[in-house]
Formats: structure tokens, C-alpha cells, sequence
């Protein structure tokens, strides 16, 4: 069953072979194993490669289902001993990782015997799924208003709602206001991310609301970059209000959007099971209790 998910989630018997650390023939044998024993086609030939039938499909499903079980089983087993132990692989994205890294993995470090791999990955949400097939939580960011991650093969848990507010030059002729509409910056130019990114999403839905479009100069994914340039005249930005450095001397000032809600949301994703193993659930817990911290009133 397994290998049937690993294939399922990769497309192709090579990536299930690689991921499973084994021969493609192995995966073949053991697919047509599984074949014989349920008596129905749960794969066709595609091309020169393999896809699921309807069955295969439905299998998978029920796949899930039953490995939930036995990470349900083992999740009993842990807690019989005193604290959650073994490595948690995450993936998160970049300006959350600068915000709550730091933290985290001091929180992490102490619960002796539990560890967290950590990979930085440029994700977009169509690809956070996908990226479950080689992480046990995915962090992930999408635009407020768009469509959640939610799955029958996905549990999500809340962590952020992170409100986007325009950064300005500190000498802006609209710094020393305490908000900024969007037909006050009709004229500007913006520095936004790439498509399909959660702040270029909701500026292209801000748009569709207001029926002012900005005027995008460059698109940079790198927020420490996107901050240098706003504060060296260049444009200006939407950018998360927590992750945003507006400390003396950056030369940035964040202004919020006047009668507009603007924000993406932080979640962390897992396959559905995942959160009953006590290292997982830890590692999220301890992330929540990051997020309460450093968005605490000061």
C-alpha cells in the first residue's frame, strides 16, 4: 500500500522507485502483487508509463486510510514513552521560515530526542500536495480569499492570519499617514512576486475590487531584497506586516490599506495521520505557540 501512495503522489514508477530508496522493477512487482491479490486492473499503460484506473484511485483512498491506522497504532506505542521522539521533515516557505525558524527550533531543542529537518522550498499552493510526498508538514501561505488546501488526504492547522500593509520609503509623501487607500497609490510603482504567489494574488484581487490596477515594475520573492528596494526609492510593496523589518533605520515605514481587509494566511499542512505521530503534533504545537509569541501585543 505504500508503494501504491508513493506512485499515486509521484505519477511514475521511476519517482516511487527513487523515493522508496528501490529498483523500478521492485515497484512494478510489487504493484502487480497488489494487483493479483485485489483481482482488478488498478493500473493502465499511459504512453510509455503507468497511470491509476477509477480503482486504483479508490484503492488509494482506502490506502490512506488503512497507513493512517498504522500511524495510529504507532502513535500508541509513543505514548508509552515520555516524550515524543524522531525527526520531523518540514518545508517552509522563506519569509516564514525568517519568521519563525529561529524560534521554533530553539523551542524544538528542548525535547531531548526529537528533531526537525528543515528545507526551504518557493512554493506556490497548487504545489503543496505534492510536496507531502517527501515532508511530514508543509507550511504554506495562500491569499485569504482564495481556495483552502483542504483534502480528505490533508489535515490543515490554522497558524497565522498575516495582514499585508504597504511599505513606503520613510520619506513618502504618504509615510505620515496612519492608512493608505489604493487610489492614493494609483500612481506608483510596485514591486511585487511572482505569479501565482499568495501577495501577487492579492493584489490581482484587489484589483478586481477596487478597479485600481497597480503598475508592476519588478517581481522579486525575496522580501530582505523587496525591503531595500522600496527604501531606496525604487517602489513600493505589499508585504507580510510581521516579517517586515520597519526597525529605526530601515528606511522603511508600513502603512495598512484604508477599508480593505488584505492578508494571507500561514497554515501547516499534513497527510491525514500525520498529526496523531506526538513528534509531529509537538513540532506543531510548539510552531502555534512561536506564532502566539511573536504576534503578541507589545
Amino acid at each position: 500500500m505504500r508503494t501504491l501512495r508513493e506512485f499515486a503522489d509521484r505519477g511514475s514508477v521511476t519517482a516511487a522507485a527513487q523515493a522508496l530508496h528501490c529498483t523500478p522493477s521492485a515497484v512494478s512487482q510489487q504493484l502487480r502483487a497488489l494487483q493479483a491479490e485485489v483481482g482488478v486492473a488498478i493500473t493502465e499503460p499511459a504512453g510509455r508509463g503507468l497511470r491509476l484506473t477509477d480503482a486504483g484511485h479508490a484503492l488509494v483512498a482506502r490506502g490512506d486510510e488503512v497507513l493512517a491506522a498504522l500511524d495510529r497504532a504507532e502513535s500508541e506505542l509513543d505514548t508509552y514513552r515520555s516524550a515524543p521522539r524522531g525527526r520531523v521533515r518540514m518545508a517552509i516557505f522563506q519569509s516564514a521560515g525568517l519568521m519563525l525558524l529561529p524560534g521554533l527550533l530553539s523551542r524544538i531543542a528542548r525535547h531531548a530526542g526529537l528533531d526537525v529537518d528543515v528545507r526551504d522550498v518557493d512554493m506556490i499552493p497548487p504545489q503543496v500536495p505534492g510536496l507531502l510526498a517527501d515532508y511530514d508538514v508543509v507550511v504554506a501561505h495562500r491569499d485569504e480569499h482564495a481556495a483552502e488546501f483542504g483534502s480528505e488526504r490533508l489535515d490543515v492547522v490554522p497558524l497565522l492570519r498575516e495582514p499585508l500593509d504597504v511599505a513606503l520609503p520613510s520619506e513618502h509623501r504618504l509615510a505620515r499617514r496612519r492608512r493608505v487607500g489604493l487610489a492614493d497609490l494609483a500612481d506608483e510603482r510596485w514591486i511585487s512576486v511572482d505569479h501565482g504567489f499568495p501577495v501577487d494574488d492579492v493584489l490581482r484581487s484587489l484589483t478586481v475590487r477596487t478597479g485600481v490596477r497597480p503598475q508592476i515594475v519588478q517581481r522579486i520573492n525575496d522580501f530582505r531584497i523587496t525591503e531595500r528596494l522600496v527604501a531606496a526609492g525604487h517602489g513600493i510593496a505589499l508585504m507580510p506586516r510581521y516579517t517586515m523589518d520597519t526597525r529605526r533605520g530601515s528606511g522603511l515605514v508600513a502603512r495598512p490599506l484604508a477599508g480593505i481587509r488584505a492578508a494571507r494566511l500561514v497554515e501547516a499542512v499534513c497527510r491525514t495521520g500525520a498529526l496523531s505521530r506526538p513528534a509531529v503534533a509537538t513540532v506543531i504545537d510548539e510552531m502555534r505557540g512561536e506564532v502566539t509569541a511573536l504576534t503578541a501585543p507589545r
